[in-house]
């Protein structure tokens, strides 16, 4: 077989690659082994020029039954300088090395996030409980891990795909190395992976169900893993706030390293936390906010009963529309009490909600730091970092919510306001501050909300 001319009869390493639906990572390997795996056959033969006679020439019968081998025993130990494995709802196996804590399936969605740093507050970020995230810049981990970095207290996402083999720590600021940061939260990453052609499968075909196999007998069937993969029901529908939120407490930090100046007049704020990063609540301190950080299932009584001058809503993972059966009700009521309300991510979404809208999957989740969103009102473009999967439906709002922010990727909805109520609320992460302030302007208008409604109190009763 001389892979060589096959590629230049398809046309060249992009072409053959697109035929086959892989990525060229897997071109690299067919040349460094000389062999097209049996299974792209077919799709190599409708090319003119190519015949059977091309893919066999040079292949000796036992290496052909090596290679059909490969493909329908499924039983089978992993591929030399292989022990893992990412299965796609849709009969992908992608083998891989593992690393991590070992498992033998870490089934949700796999999504991808292209942000070239700050893994390890994606990881922690409790929005992405349920999925699997591929990071598409090749080098994670290689900076290793601090306590600083984490949005939470556990891992929420399910594991970690990678392209590159983690590398010893490379930062001053590290305190354990990656994979084993990983075996303390309990999960498996995968390397070896070709995440561009992971990523463009998403970006084509939608989100897609896949589960990571990491055994600690090395060992893997990819048809029990297909079945499992199967059978997962989707984020849709998915109450998963419940799953990560947190008890009752004050937070007291703020942004680090902050040069703004502590206000002597600060503001009374109920945080829901429905998924909340760390980093939303140090903002909101930063701003001028005492927080005070109630469950998700909080009710309405337990949300007023604080007496709060503003109320947050924080970002979380799953179905919008699942949590919204238990926080939309409390929201509403807290809008009934006037009670100014900003929302983030997933609260934007239960805010919308609450103000009569709807949300809906999106084909393709906006997970990244480098997202351009635009402020409809000012024309200003934002760079901004975001983690969502579903949206507000624009034409699902009554006509007393305007659209404030819009995405520029896709024209999807990035924030409401009330023209009756003072509540609002942005899709993205103004906290993440990929701008890197680009942002903070949220929590400070927030803030003054709650400062213009003390000021006509006091005005009113003098």
């Amino acid at each position: 077989m001389d892979i060589d001319r096959i590629i230049e009869k398809a046309g060249g390493a992009d072409e053959i690659a697109a035929l086959a639906g892989v990525g060229l990572e897997a071109v690299r390997k067919w040349r460094q082994s000389r062999m097209v795996p049996t299974k792209h056959w077919p799709a190599l033969l409708r090319v003119p020029g190519i015949a059977l006679q091309d893919l066999t020439a040079d292949l000796t019968t036992t290496e052909t039954q090596q290679e059909q081998e490969r493909e329908t025993d499924v039983s089978n130990p992993c591929p030399p300088g292989a022990n893992a494995a990412l299965v796609l709802a849709d009969g992908t196996v992608l083998w891989g090395r593992g690393f991590g804590a070992h498992t033998d399936g870490a089934v949700g969605e796999l999504c991808f996030s292209t942000g070239m740093t700050g893994y390890q507050e994606t990881l922690t970020d409790p929005s992405f409980a349920g999925q699997l995230v591929t990071f598409t810049f090749p080098h994670i981990g290689n900076v290793g891990t601090n306590a600083d970095d984490n949005e939470a207290p556990k891992m929420a996402a399910l594991g970690a795909v990678v392209k590159e083999d983690i590398t010893a720590p490379a930062s001053w600021r590290s305190h354990e190395p990656f994979a084993a940061w990983l075996r303390d939260h309990g999960r498996a990453g995968i390397s070896g992976i070709d995440t561009r052609a992971i990523t463009r499968t998403l970006r084509d075909n939608g989100p897609q169900t896949a589960i990571l196999a990491f055994p600690e007998h090395g060992r893997i069937d990819t048809d029990s893993l297909l079945n499992r993969a199967r059978q997962w029901p989707g984020l849709e529908g998915m109450d998963l706030a419940k799953e990560v939120t947190r008890p009752k407490r004050v937070w007291t930090e703020g942004v680090w390293h902050s040069t703004k100046p502590v206000r002597e007049n600060r503001r009374r704020v109920v945080a829901m936390d429905y998924g909340a990063k760390d980093n939303i609540l140090r903002c909101l301190v930063t701003a001028g906010c005492d927080v005070t950080v109630l469950p998700a299932t909080a009710t309405a009584e337990e949300i007023l009963e604080l007496k709060p001058e503003g109320v947050f809503l924080s970002n979380g993972p799953g179905d919008p529309a699942a949590t919204g059966t238990y926080a939309v009700p409390a929201i509403r009521k807290v809008l009934d009490a006037n009670v100014p309300v900003f929302g983030i991510c997933l609260g934007h979404q239960l805010l919308a909600q609450a103000l009569g809208g709807k949300t809906y999957k999106l084909e393709r989740g906006h997970r990244g730091a480098n997202q351009p969103v635009k402020d409809v009102e000012t024309g200003r473009v934002e760079i901004t970092s975001q983690n969502h999967g579903f949206a507000v439906d624009e034409k699902s709002l009554p006509t007393d919510v305007k659209v404030t922010h819009v995405s520029l990727f896709d024209g999807s909805n990035e924030g409401i306001a009330s023209t009756t109520k003072d509540a609002f609320s942005v899709q993205y992460h103004p906290e993440a501050s990929p701008g890197p302030s680009d942002s903070f302007y949220l929590f400070e208008r927030f803030v003054a909300v709650m400062d213009r409604r003390a000021a006509n109190s006091t005005n009113a009763g003098a």
